[in-house]
């Protein structure tokens, strides 16, 4: 299909390594193009592994969307209220959490409208997995947000409160960890169904089960009174690759790896450190217009 002929209603974003430097920041110009394409009537929405509170903190000032799908299809909001949402059960947030201490897994778990936390009796063996020197394999953007996360946004807790919890979030500085605990989590799916999502060979998240962001995507699009053939997304990575799969085009980042090229209508030529999202959307529908 050629963006010459057609012209997507609706455009979903990823957010790490996408819209997001490594740096972990929207650039000014990303937020301008948007701007645009959103007077010329498209309507823009972010589809991130994100909590939703964490979108404030990595976008310019007057960042606006028409909604966001967060917690890799968790949850969806229009105008900031909620028009979907999946609760983990408590039983499998209480399993996980003894399986995780059991092998000493870095986690955070994700309550809905506050604060991610931990149980504080694991600080202790968390602070190591993310003592320097960053092991080569970490990009530096995930590196940097564990370091954020354990120095202010994680809050210590001697007990879980709350009843409702997005998402699972676990990373090991080592690949031989991770995977470790990736088949554990397998081996739980047979007692307890659930959903794993990855975004890099160092960690991996867990959601309720059948949820992702091509869920999150549909549901959105649903509550908009759209469909997925009007629909173009761009992302980078392993979860994306169900969003990039459902929408009629798929955009890839020039820092994708190969298998995400492959599954893409097209690929930026540009990474996210040089403002690939912006230079695509402008050259492929704005036609170059500043």
């Amino acid at each position: 299909m050629d963006l010459s002929s057609w012209k997507p209603k609706a455009i979903f974003l990823d957010m790490d390594g996408t819209i997001l430097n490594h740096q972990n920041r929207v650039s000014v110009r990303t937020k301008e193009i948007i701007d645009e394409l959103r007077k010329q009537g498209l309507r823009v929405f972010i589809a991130t592994g994100r909590a939703y509170e964490e979108i404030a903190e990595t976008v310019p000032s007057g960042f606006r969307v028409d909604g966001v799908v967060a917690a890799n299809g968790m949850v969806g909001y229009v105008e900031g209220d909620i028009v979907f949402k999946h609760t983990l059960p408590l039983d499998l947030v209480k399993t996980i959490i003894e399986k995780a201490r059991s092998q000493r897994v870095y986690y955070e778990l994700f309550p809905y409208g506050a604060p991610r936390v931990t149980l504080s009796q694991d600080r202790e063996y968390m602070i190591t997995e993310i003592r320097d020197p960053k092991p080569e394999t970490v990009g530096i953007n995930e590196w940097l947000s564990r370091k954020e996360a354990i120095h202010g946004k994680i809050v210590w807790k001697n007990e879980f409160e709350g009843k409702e919890y997005a998402k699972f979030y676990f990373f090991a500085r080592e690949q031989a960890h991770i995977n470790r605990w990736k088949e554990e989590l397998e081996r739980l799916k047979h007692t307890i169904d659930f959903t794993m999502s990855v975004s890099s060979e160092h960690n991996v998240e867990v959601m309720v089960a059948n949820v992702n962001k091509a869920t999150g995507v549909q549901n959105l699009l649903a509550h908009c009174g759209l469909s997925e053939r009007e629909a173009m997304a761009i992302g980078d990575s392993d979860n994306d690759l169900s969003m990039l799969k459902l929408v009629q085009y798929a955009v890839a980042m020039k820092n994708a790896p190969a298998h995400i090229k492959e599954v893409a209508s097209d690929t930026t030529d540009f990474t996210c450190d040089e403002d690939g999202v912006y230079h695509y959307l402008k050259s492929k529908l704005l036609n170059g217009k500043n």
